[in-house]
């Protein structure tokens, strides 16, 4: 690619060096047949001059020509030799003004022909290093008449006259090389500077919309915390002037507890959603690529969505399919669980349907839709974070505007390409294509975990007392023994009271990421294998979603937690840790 640009710009400063030689050719040719008259034949100058203009008007012709349409790689090495032949002929002719003008009888006409020829000889290799071909033929043209026209004229300047011939030829000869070499690296310069100044752009405006869409990020995500934060402080004031007016009553605690999960689910579900995009973001998923059939995926999602489509007054429709495909089942399903809800959320009337086609060893699952539609300008930006062109006001029943960023985000990582064909008014299609797989998929075994409560010692590190203090009582009521601290310091304090009073195993440590004075959880989790003298399995608890923390949480081995956590997460999390173990 660098090359042939490299090519096309020589061949276009050939061509329009050219207007000099047409200038040059029209001024010199003038004088050159008013010195030589009064010793050459007039009707052969004439003669002469007339095949010297109508070469250079054909010269002038093939440059408007050239210059005027459009070229690729292939035509401008045929322009390139067009304009060398050009050269050769103009060459020629000089060069036949040469033999009839090298009289030694006649000395001021023999001195101008020799300037002549000298000055355009040496005038050729600026205006034709373009491409050697073209100068060394001209030189080549011109010289060899003059060359011939000294060997068979007895003269004594003969013999010098042939010498300073070919140091002449020789000498521009490699001027030409050098500066071929020079206008190579010229240009190539030139084009690194474009190619520089056009990247330098690109980052510009890539930095300008990143800029752009971290403001609308901070704006959206501000809004949508503040939302159920606001909220739960509604319910606490409710609650407390309950509280005050003597007993809750047991239907208004209810009523302010479901209401209360309901917030917490809220403001979970969108940490949830920004903690998926920084995993994906840092590349700490790991892709599992396994044989997928695409008639049990469509049966579950059909199923999944059954009674929102009934309560929707929708027609949801799933073709069936035998075809298999290759992908990660839990990515793609979580692919087309987005598409899907995000089909649901805006198409109030009509229907929806899901199916797959075959494109070649391809297979594209498309999910159609009778909604909105989107505008073509816009299509691009709905898969940003927080984008909801259909949901202005942020209402948190219309979902957070992170579904369809997740989605490119994961279609990235597994390599689906991902399709949306939209217009106002007629409706959505959203596609994602995967690689089939025509054999049959070898059965995969089927672990049977047992769900059985386990009791274990738990050393918990936890700097904020009311998160520290509500954790101890709920791992107590669980029926762990818990040595609880703000610090390792006072975790180790706790442990060794416990093993005074007897047995005070340790099989666990859980510790939030961030802790008072910039110390971390690695370091206590660290600092209490020390003390316990064995290394001891890990949970990691942070609200940190950025990418390179991840990716160092990852690293370490220990498990992670994000805030806020349910009491169903840490239970989870620590029989999962107690397996391991």
């Amino acid at each position: 690619m660098r090359e042939d640009k490299i090519r096309q710009a020589l061949i276009e400063l050939l061509y329009r060096n050219s207007y000099g030689v047409v200038i040059s050719n029209i001024v010199i040719s003038l004088a050159a047949v008013y010195v030589l008259s009064s010793a050459v034949s007039v009707t052969w100058l004439t003669a002469w001059l007339t095949a010297l203009y109508l070469l250079t008007a054909i010269r002038v012709l093939a440059s408007r020509r050239f210059f005027s349409r459009k070229r690729d790689s292939g035509s401008m090495l045929r322009w390139a030799w067009l304009a060398a032949g050009f050269s050769w002929v103009s060459g020629l002719l000089w060069g036949g003004l040469g033999w009839a003008g090298f009289l030694p009888e006649a000395p001021i006409v023999l001195s101008f022909t020799v300037i002549v020829l000298t000055g355009l000889v040496c005038g050729t290799v600026p205006s034709l290093s373009a491409f050697p071909p073209a100068l060394i033929g001209s030189i080549l043209a011109t010289a060899l008449p003059v060359a011939v026209r000294t060997i068979t004229t007895e003269s004594d300047i003969s013999g010098a006259f042939l010498f300073l011939l070919a140091s002449l030829v020789a000498i521009n000869f490699y001027y030409c090389r050098i500066t071929y070499r020079m206008l190579r690296e010229t240009i190539n310069l030139r084009l690194e500077n474009e190619d520089l100044v056009l990247n330098l752009q690109e980052q510009r405006d890539r930095a300008q919309s990143a800029d752009r869409a971290k403001t609308r990020f901070l704006a959206a995500a501000s809004h949508d915390l503040r939302q159920p934060i606001h909220a739960l402080s509604l319910l606490v004031s409710t609650l407390a002037v309950l509280g005050q007016r003597g007993d809750v009553p047991s239907a208004d605690a209810r009523s302010l507890a479901g209401r209360a999960k309901s917030v917490v689910g809220n403001l979970g579900g969108l940490l949830n959603g920004l903690l998926d995009i920084s995993k994906l973001d840092a590349g700490i998923v790991t892709v599992t690529p396994e044989t997928v059939a695409l008639r049990e995926l469509f049966r579950d999602l059909h199923g999944e969505f059954a009674e929102e489509a009934r309560q929707r007054g929708l027609e949801w429709r799933v073709v069936d399919s035998s075809l298999r495909v290759e992908s990660d089942p839990m990515m793609l399903r979580r692919i087309l669980n987005n598409l899907l809800s995000n089909a649901f959320r805006y198409t109030t009337q009509g229907r929806i349907l899901l199916g797959c086609r075959r494109r070649g060893d391809m297979v594209e699952i498309q999910v159609l839709d009778t909604g909105p539609g989107i505008p073509r300008d816009q299509q691009t930006m709905v898969f940003e974070e927080f984008v909801q062109l259909q949901n202005p006001a942020r209402d948190r029943t219309q979902g957070l505007g992170l579904g369809l960023a997740i989605v490119r985000r994961t279609a990235g990582l597994l390599k689906h390409p991902l399709r949306l064909v939209s217009k106002p008014g007629r409706g959505s299609l959203f596609s994602v294509t995967v690689p089939s797989i025509r054999a049959a998929p070898s059965p995969r075994p089927v672990e049977q975990v047992a769900h059985v409560g386990v009791s274990v010692g738990i050393m918990v590190i936890e700097d904020e007392r009311d998160v520290l203090d509500a954790m101890v009582q709920l791992l107590t009521l669980e029926g762990h023994r818990v040595y609880a601290g703000r610090s390792t310091a006072e975790a180790q304090s706790a442990h060794a009271q416990a093993s005074k009073a007897g047995n005070a195993p340790v099989d666990l440590i859980v510790a939030d990421y961030r802790l008072a004075d910039g110390a971390t959880g690695f370091e206590a989790i660290q600092a209490l294998n020390a003390y316990v003298g064995r290394p001891v399995p890990a949970i990691i608890i942070t609200g940190d979603t950025s990418p390179e923390r991840l990716k160092e949480v990852n690293a370490s081995g220990a498990r992670i937690l994000h805030k806020p956590i349910g009491g169903e997460d840490l239970r989870e999390a620590i029989l999962a840790a107690c397996r391991q173990a």
